[in-house]
């Protein structure tokens, strides 16, 4: 991992101290041109799709209609008036087929083929941030790939289920230290009406699949056609079916598709001109057991794989330890020479355990929980975690949780994912004393990190570097250690502006709170400075606040509320966050009924909706409580009969433990895995 979280650094205004402030992902204010075709009466999903990018919409007739309408604005078209229309379509807009799998209208393949991307989806359950992640994605607002390349190792778990049904109730488990989740398309088996199973799913059934799986994780999914050379099941006869079915998964927004190194040139070439957002893992096995890392065509085999390839995936069958310290040898001179595509190498069977604990871009791991293994010799995240340990890579830390009380949930969850996934570290809790306590903690031998609640002051001498975000927001609530120069360097960073981030962009995509006003309530700037600064990563403006005062760079942008009549005055706020502690949170009750959403239907979480809003405006809005602990009423209850999309603390420390977990030591669970813990009694 880097030594410091790096940002992009964007010019802004008006700022107070410094000239620049440095915030992440800042999106584009210009808003995506889209045509959704859509089936008969089934024009609530382009209201959902306006609503997650907060533009406006308008049904339409003809192409002529959409060429001739606002860029700005959202077009539907029903499938049943569409017709031959887009065979001469002119590319002005991206064009989304939205096919309701639980419809009564059947799925178009030919209409589907002539969109650029095509969006499968539920009516019950329906969930909205699907829409977001889908969105966000293929309109390139979010990059997974950006973000796993940041990380020193990364996981993949290959889903080898016939049927994704049977992953579902034990995907969270399942997915604990993984970064990412394969589907095996050649190993799903579809059934048919005489009891048997098709040779080759339909794309239909892969479809819904799909569908399935990413309704149910926020992990990036990379799509396989393995075929039956390399330990699959997809003929190889017909090249032109993995075209198929690859570009198939382009249009479904899959993050990753993986290719394999055997198909054609202009094959391999088409699947790279039609990507998109998606990237390519080209992919090579060899199980003929007289494969050498050592021979010259092995270079040239990566030299192939990275024309076209954003990964280069290499697995070789051997049968004895010396084929591991080759293959060390290869990744250190290739790595050297090509520092880009990632090379992901490693040996399989028995013998090439080794090497899947040394590799370190997408190592395939399995879990007991699956019915079989995907390849011969996968490990498990904490099979591969304790064969780190005891070969030195993984050194045993003693990992703080610093704050006011013993049982802080946070404290009990760090506990549980050390223990499921095998981590040699060990968790300590210290209850926040003198200052002199935190600094003396640090330099113990084998302190490897700590998170810090309430926050530490991001100007705390003991801590010589900060990131960006800490020092604009001027807290510090995670503590990280780094080895620079065989000496620790203690790194200050701040994850509670990433879990808001992340809860506010769960149900809309980034570029719908580009300029849109946002009304923060607080007793303290403190309170709300992760707040802000997780708002203008965003691109939010203005934000009013209400009850103190800003200063230094968050100041720029961000207008006091000083009276009723400044309320009635300002412009109306797409975003209300309250940092008000649990006693005050009724404070604004008031606020949530002012400026409820008009004919909202529903749309309250993003757990489940039955889709029912069919206005042409966006009506989503958007209201964070920080607050907990008892209080006499609940704003998020209040909030959602006015029609906000409503989260509270929970959600937000969810995503803020996620985040914590990958900066400390470097592991990633999954949003919903937290949640359920939470549930479940463990967190």
């Amino acid at each position: 991992m880097a030594t410091m979280i790096q940002a992009e650094r964007v010019a802004t205004t008006r700022l107070k101290g410094e000239s620049v402030i440095d915030v992440r992902e800042i999106p584009s204010t210009t808003k995506p041109a889209l045509l959704i075709i859509h089936g008969d009466e089934e024009e609530d999903i382009v209201g959902i799709f306006a609503d997650v990018l907060g533009q406006s919409w308008e049904p339409a007739v003809s192409v002529d209609e959409v060429r001739a309408g606002p860029k700005s604005t959202i077009f539907s078209m029903r499938h049943t008036v569409v017709g031959a229309q887009l065979d001469n379509w002119d590319r002005s807009r991206v064009v989304i087929n939205a096919h309701c799998v639980d419809g009564r209208h059947p799925r178009d393949d030919v209409r589907a083929e002539h969109c650029d991307f095509e969006y499968l989806y539920t009516k019950q359950p329906f969930f909205q941030r699907d829409v977001a992640r889908f969105l966000g994605f293929v309109l390139g607002q979010i990059d997974p790939h950006r973000d796993l390349a940041r990380k020193a190792r990364t996981t993949l778990i290959s889903t080898t289920f016939p049927d994704v049904h049977a992953a579902l109730p034990n995907l969270d488990i399942l997915s604990v230290g993984a970064d990412a989740i394969e589907l095996r398309v050649d190993l799903l088996e579809e059934p048919l009406p005489d009891g048997s199973f098709n040779k080759i799913p339909s794309l239909k059934y892969v479809g819904e699949q799909l569908m399935l799986l990413r309704q149910r994780t926020e992990l990036p999914i990379i799509y396989t056609t393995r075929c039956t050379r390399e330990n699959g099941r997809f003929p190889m006869d017909d090249p032109n079916l993995f075209y198929k079915y690859l570009t198939r998964a382009i249009q479904w927004g899959c993050e990753y598709i993986d290719v394999e190194l055997w198909l054609p040139e202009d094959i391999r070439r088409g699947l790279a001109e039609k990507k998109g957002n998606s990237k390519i893992i080209s992919a090579f096995h060899d199980f003929s057991g007289t494969f050498k890392w050592t021979a010259p065509e092995t270079q040239q085999l990566f030299e192939h794989g990275a024309v076209y390839g954003d990964v280069v995936k290499m697995y070789a069958l051997v049968s004895s330890m010396q084929d591991n310290y080759e293959l060390e040898y290869f990744r250190s001179t290739i790595q050297t020479k090509y520092p880009y595509p990632p090379f992901s190498g490693l040996n399989m069977g028995p013998m090439g355990q080794l090497s899947r604990t040394l590799n370190k871009i997408f190592t395939p791991i399995t879990h007991p929980l699956l019915p079989l293994i995907a390849a011969p010799g996968q490990l498990s995240a904490a099979e591969i975690n304790i064969a780190l340990h005891s070969m030195g890579q993984m050194p045993k830390l003693d990992i703080y949780g610093i704050g006011t009380y013993r049982s802080t949930s946070q404290a009990m969850f760090f506990e549980k994912c050390f223990n499921e996934l095998s981590l040699p570290h060990q968790f300590m809790f210290a209850e926040r004393a003198p200052k002199a306590s935190i600094e003396n903690i640090m330099r113990r031998n084998r302190f490897g990190g700590a998170f810090v609640n309430p926050p530490l002051a991001s100007t705390a001498a003991y801590l010589p570097a900060l990131s960006t975000a800490a020092r604009t927001i001027g807290q510090v609530d995670t503590v990280l250690v780094r080895t620079e120069g065989g000496q620790p360097a203690f790194i200050g960073e701040n994850a509670s502006w990433k879990g808001i981030r992340a809860t506010l962009s769960r149900d809309f995509v980034p570029s719908a709170y580009s300029g849109r006003a946002a009304l923060l309530l607080a007793n303290a700037e403190a309170d709300a400075s992760a707040s802000i600064y997780a708002l203008k990563s965003l691109g939010i403006g203005p934000i009013y606040t209400i009850g103190f005062k800003t200063h230094g760079s968050l100041a720029a942008d961000v207008e006091p509320v000083r009276s009723v009549d400044d309320v009635k005055r300002l412009e109306q706020p797409f975003v209300i966050i309250s940092a008000l502690p649990a006693e005050k949170s009724l404070l604004v009750v008031p606020l949530l009924n002012y400026y409820r959403v008009d004919g909202r239907n529903g749309n309250s979480n993003s757990n489940g909706h039955v889709l029912g809003n069919s206005g042409r405006r966006s009506a989503g809005k958007v209201f964070v409580d920080l607050a907990s602990g008892p209080r006499k009423a609940d704003p998020l209850t209040i909030a959602t009969s006015a029609g906000w999309t409503a989260y509270g603390i929970a959600d937000v420390s969810a995503w803020t433990t996620v985040e914590t977990l990958r900066l400390l030591v470097g592991q990633n669970v999954c949003y919903d895995f937290v949640r359920l813990a939470s549930g479940r009694g463990l967190y």
